[in-house]
């Protein structure tokens, strides 16, 4: 690496030092492969790195919509093959107001093709680091809440099982129930829970049914996974039902406002909520609600609500949560594309999901150790 100038900021100095240092032997990997299953490119191509079929990353607007452009893997039982495997729970049935969580999958999809692997704050290439795969979606069952459930369980249980990191896409947050109870079966010890939201999603029924209101209440029935386990951030506004909060009250969750982690510090507010969920805990799961962000930045999600978080604060406290310690895995949910403007609701959904999935790599979580679950 040459000089460097004085001229740079702190963290621009850094993410310029450590780009130096990242290798380009998947990406070589992957030209290689494009070529040869693409087909070398027409004889006026210049640039001989570009296939005639579009295969990699290049261009963003061409390709099959896998996230990130991962290989999609149709037999899910190869999925232990991978460090991080990809699976989207298209399902709106737990709606209670604006449907459309069952399209975010796609959406979420669609607009990572926006993304390249590599973060430049960060310092972190995911392609030259780990390992990914897009298994597709579980089949989930629109009239039938429970059966889904049930899907979402086993499909969450055979991925962790494997020793993939699970990365969920919603899908209203009634999946955040069968997704836990997936993960908890594999742990004899308890399973922490870092919830961002706006809402509590902590009452047993709503409409006189488990809905994407009740999760928490739900999973926190399970043996191992403690209602004291459960952190909260984000919760606030007009939209949080007082039987929610009851339950919490009752169960002694955690519960941050906005307001509490902005006055605090968003670097205390995240030493918080970690020392709340990994209390007693040997894993954690992390839950994101992308209405926990003000309703400028997501038009498109169903309870949208002002006065939440600026996507900055949001982006440093997973940052720091993915940094000090593994995660068992991430969920995403509420994303309704229908609603959405220019993409921005999905957007911040990707960015959620690689910016935590750059910290785990950067903190040295991932790739896991072989064999560790």
């Amino acid at each position: 690496m040459g000089h460097l100038h004085h001229n740079y900021g702190p963290e621009a100095r850094n993410a310029v030092e450590r780009e130096a240092m990242l290798p380009t032997t998947m990406h070589e990997r992957e030209i290689a492969r494009g070529l040869e299953y693409g087909l070398p490119g027409a004889d006026s191509i210049v640039d001989r790195s570009i296939p005639t079929f579009s295969r990699g990353e290049l261009p963003h607007f061409a390709g099959i919509n896998t996230f990130l452009k991962a290989p999609y893997v149709e037999d899910v039982r190869k999925c232990g093959e991978f460090d991080v495997a990809i699976l989207g729970a298209p399902f709106d049935g737990g709606t209670t107001y604006r449907s459309g969580t069952r399209f975010g999958p796609q959406g979420i999809r669609k607009i990572s093709a926006l993304y390249g692997p590599y973060s430049f704050e960060l310092g972190v290439d995911l392609r030259e680091s780990i390992t990914m795969c897009d298994l597709g979606d579980i089949f989930t069952i629109p009239a039938n809440i429970e059966k889904t459930f049930d899907q979402i369980s086993k499909g969450v249980s055979h991925v962790y099982g494997s020793g993939a990191f699970p990365v969920i896409l919603g899908g209203d947050h009634s999946i955040g129930y069968p997704t836990v109870r997936g993960i908890a079966e594999h742990h004899s010890g308890n399973i922490g829970i870092i919830h961002f939201d706006r809402h509590v999603d902590t009452q047993e029924t709503d409409l006189d049914e488990r809905m994407h209101t009740t999760p928490w209440f739900h999973a926190t029935d399970i043996p191992n996974v403690p209602a004291k386990n459960l952190v909260q951030i984000g919760i606030g506004g007009w939209q949080a039902p007082r039987p929610g909060v009851k339950v919490g009250r009752e169960r002694g969750t955690t519960i941050m406002t906005v307001t509490d982690c902005v006055e605090m510090g968003i670097d205390r507010a995240a030493e918080r909520a970690l020392e709340v969920a990994w209390d007693g805990a040997e894993a954690v799961w992390l839950s994101f609600d992308v209405d926990c962000l003000d309703a400028a930045f997501v038009p498109g999600t169903g309870w949208p609500e002002p006065g939440g978080f600026l996507p900055r604060e949001v982006l440093k406290f997973i940052q720091l949560i993915a940094d000090a310690r593994p995660l068992a895995g991430i969920e995403v949910v509420e994303c309704s594309p229908p609603y959405d403007n220019a993409d921005i609701t999905s957007l911040i959904a990707t960015r959620v999901i690689c910016d935590t999935l750059g910290c785990l790599v950067r903190a040295g979580h991932l790739p896991k150790k072989k064999g560790a679950a």
